[in-house]
């Protein structure tokens, strides 16, 4: 299995050229605000921080917050992740007894915006997505054109929904380990966070090259026999059956295909898909066997194969190309930067 090839996944609109240009030259160029799932109702026994952190990665954030405020890592609440260079906003709990020490907060990177209550800690995916406001600077303003058919076609046609480069580790350093363990190779002890860490690295290259597949044979819009359906924008799974009624629902943006995040409990697909899905396991060196003995790690899911953005806009300004728009939980902005500047972007 081609590494190198699944972490630099293909475009949409390969036949548009893009802008080129620099993202992140300063954090104020990357601007992310969380959407929350839920607002905080004002009572509880968890404080829940609107916060504003610039330039800090999100696990020195979380250990600058448990240092501050003198509590253990595990005490501090969070929905995601958020970028590193970048200006972002984000809800955080931490345990209300911590009150008298938020003035603490304040400064190097950090700034408190609002403080209200709640009745359970934050959690991992209590976000609904984040609204993104980019300026790609030294973006070729002769491509406005282009840009304009890109943004229409991704507004029409949706993102392909990618993981970006970063989840892979350095030089696909991460996601190697991750294959070792898997196919129960050899190679010394590896850290519990690094083995969390590398089999998930690997359950996202097997969906990039999944749906690379599935772009390439000119299926990224298609429902194929025995394909899982995700119901648009949330909701359950199911299989597709007949393909002409799913097809419809499909076009209507009701649904959308499921690429697998294998694993134990992978909801199954049927036939064709089926078919697909066990020749990426073949080329990868795994068969369905490969996810036992790993516990929780390894369950399984699906990811949508695409995601529509919403308000996606691009607008020239005076230093640049600025993007707007707004993704769910877990999608890529760099994903959808690179097909309108057709150039590497730092996922960091």
């Amino acid at each position: 299995m081609n590494i190198v090839d699944a972490m630099n996944p293909p475009y949409l609109t390969a036949d548009l050229a893009g802008t080129g240009g620099r993202i992140k030259s300063v954090p104020e160029d990357f601007d992310v605000e969380e959407i929350p799932a839920y607002e905080p109702c004002g009572t509880g026994d968890h404080l829940y921080l609107w916060i504003e952190k610039r330039d800090m990665g999100a696990e020195f954030f979380v250990r600058q917050i448990s240092k501050r405020l003198n509590l253990p890592p595990g005490e501090v609440g969070t929905a995601g992740l958020k970028d590193r260079h970048a200006v972002t906003r984000q809800w955080i709990s931490v345990p209300a007894p911590v009150e008298a020490n938020l003035p603490a907060l304040e400064g190097d990177g950090i700034r408190v915006l609002r403080v209200s209550r709640h009745g359970n800690k934050l959690k991992p995916g209590h976000l609904r997505g984040n609204r993104f406001r980019i300026l790609i600077r030294d973006a070729d303003s002769t491509k406005a054109e282009g840009v304009a058919t890109i943004v229409a076609r991704l507004n029409a046609e949706g993102v392909p929904n990618f993981y970006g480069a970063q989840r892979f580790g350095k030089d696909g350093e991460t996601v190697t380990t991750g294959l070792r363990l898997l196919r129960g190779e050899g190679g010394g002890r590896v850290s519990p966070f690094l083995r969390k860490l590398s089999l998930s690295s690997v359950q996202s290259l097997l969906f990039n090259k999944m749906l690379a597949q599935r772009m390439a044979d000119g299926f990224f819009r298609r429902v194929l026999p025995g394909d899982v359906m995700m119901k648009w924008p949330a909701g359950g799974m199911f299989t597709a059956e007949d393909i002409a009624v799913e097809q419809e629902r499909f076009d209507r943006r009701e649904t959308v295909t499921g690429g697998p995040m294998f694993g134990r409990k992978t909801f199954p697909t049927h036939g064709e898909a089926a078919e697909r899905e066990a020749r990426c396991l073949q080329e990868a060196e795994l068969t369905e066997r490969s996810f036992d003995g790993f516990g929780k790690l390894m369950m399984g899911t699906r990811r949508h194969n695409l995601v529509y953005p919403d308000e996606l806009a691009a607008n020239w300004e005076g230093e640049g190309l600025r993007v707007t728009c707004t993704l769910p939980a877990g999608c890529y902005a760099t994903i959808l930067l690179r097909e309108i500047m057709k150039a590497a972007v730092e996922d960091e």
